[in-house]
């Protein structure tokens, strides 16, 4: 109980930290006279830190488990708060989740990024799963379609991505990301009063006809979670090819990240790191991607062939989003988005949904299309975390159930917010803040670590991929 009143001034001295570092960085005509009494407020801080979090039993007289300190309990409550509000707005929330493990929790970086693989999984199965319950197969809020033409380009994209943030220096990537995330959150926000404005005319127009007695024929934004789709012609039932298609992608692809391994040459198999094996295996990924997706536009091509062979013009008013756009657009988005993705260590929820919200596609769509990429890209590292021998899983799955939990309660909360209020809007503005509070969090601790590596002189240049 005493311990508990601890984390206010770690979470306190850690933003202001985060803050001073971040203004050093900015300045240049101030720095000279700082550094040391900057260096040494950095030290003191990581070394409270140390002391009081990341070992249990450094106070005396401590005698409860490591699971369940006040710290821990604590981390699990943000977890919650952060998943439900991710997982309402179709986002994966890692950026939200790492500072939580590696500030509160007291995890390392590299122990935080591994269960932050776990949790966005969570969050994303129990999101996946509640759309489909709501809308018998998904079929109303899930497009299979944009999600099998992203899928592949995506993979390749995030490989890349990663080659990239292996060679970039920290200070760029942290510029970048934060250049990134300010753009996408302004261009978000405008989406966001623009759908807003749309919604209010069609509201305006909808009661001017509810006081002539005129009877409705538009449809609710958010239909009940028993509604049936026999208006739409989704009885066909649920698209078990699509689906099977996604999985054979997402195994193709984890057994080629399963045979390179990681830095060290750790996987299944025995390979040289940065060989002439490895690197043929990497490269293997740009054919299988280009393969899958020449496939799968074929075959979607196809269909709407025959579709409108056998109803003629009435095809044309039930067009997909896929179907009215240039036939590259959707993998290069996915290729820059999984590019981006890789070359910022985050997952892709945070830039997919907005990119598809750019695209055009409808919030709601766009929120539970985003969450049912991100569980097959999530999922695929946290498989390869379990393969790589990662510790502490128990524990991983216990914040996994949390943000799993938590992710229902976000749906559920903000499904009804919508359908009360009439405003699909509201998902946008959910998105535009969480991006707005990950640009925050990116900005002050990228500019700390760049600040702490600038004083300790460590090489803040590019660097070989190997």
């Amino acid at each position: 109980m005493t311990r508990t009143p601890q984390l206010l001034p770690l979470l306190v001295a850690a933003i202001a930290v985060s803050l001073s570092a971040a203004a050093a960085a900015a300045s240049n005509t101030t720095t000279s006279s700082h550094p040391g009494r900057l260096q040494g407020l950095l030290a003191q801080v990581w070394r409270w830190r140390e002391r009081h979090l990341a070992d249990p039993s450094s106070r005396p007289g401590s005698g409860s488990a490591p699971g369940v300190r006040p710290n821990t309990v604590a981390a699990w409550v943000l977890s919650f708060l952060a998943a439900s509000v991710s997982s309402a707005g179709g986002v994966g929330g890692g950026s939200l989740f790492l500072p939580i493990l590696n500030l509160v929790a007291g995890l390392s970086l590299k122990r935080a990024t591994a269960y932050s693989s776990f949790m966005v999984t969570g969050g994303a199965a129990s999101n996946v799963l509640y759309n489909l319950a709501c809308t018998g197969g998904g079929g109303q809020l899930i497009d299979y379609d944009i999600a099998l033409l992203f899928q592949p380009c995506l993979l390749l994209g995030v490989s890349i991505g990663v080659v990239c943030n292996v060679m970039f220096p920290e200070w760029l990537i942290t510029v970048l990301f934060s250049l990134f995330l300010v753009c996408c959150t302004a261009k978000t926000c405008r989406a966001g009063l623009k759908i807003w404005r749309s919604e209010s005319d069609r509201g305006g127009a909808r009661a001017g006809a509810a006081r002539r007695a005129h009877p409705s024929t538009e449809e609710p934004l958010l239909l009940p979670c028993d509604t049936s789709d026999a208006e739409d012609g989704n009885g066909a039932g649920f698209p078990w090819k699509d689906v099977a298609l996604l999985v054979m992608v997402w195994l193709c692809f984890f057994a080629l990240h399963v045979l390179i391994g990681d830095k060290h040459g750790k996987g299944v198999i025995k390979i040289k790191p940065c060989g002439v094996a490895y690197w043929l295996i990497t490269l293997f990924q740009l054919p299988a991607a280009v393969a899958f997706t020449v496939y799968i536009m074929y075959d979607k091509r196809k269909k709407r062939d025959v579709h409108s062979q056998e109803d003629g013009k009435a095809d044309l008013v039930g067009a997909t989003m896929e179907s009215t756009l240039p036939s590259l657009t959707f993998p290069l988005a996915a290729f820059v988005t999984g590019a981006l993705g890789g070359l910022f260590g985050i997952g892709g929820g945070l830039l997919l949904n907005p990119v598809l919200l750019q695209i055009g596609i409808d919030p709601q769509t766009a929120a539970a299309t985003s969450s049912f990429m991100v569980l097959f890209c999530a999922s695929m590292s946290m498989v390869q975390f379990i393969l790589l021998g990662v510790k502490g899983i128990g524990q991983a799955s216990v914040y996994a159930g949390i943000c799993f939990v938590a992710s229902v309660v976000g749906a559920v909360v903000i499904e009804r917010a919508v359908r009360k209020s009439g405003r699909v809007s509201l998902i946008v503005f959910l998105v535009t803040a969480i991006m707005a509070l990950s640009t925050v969090i990116v900005t002050c601790f990228g500019a700390q670590d760049v600040w702490m590596q600038f004083t300790s002189g460590a090489y803040m240049g590019f660097k070989l991929p190997c």
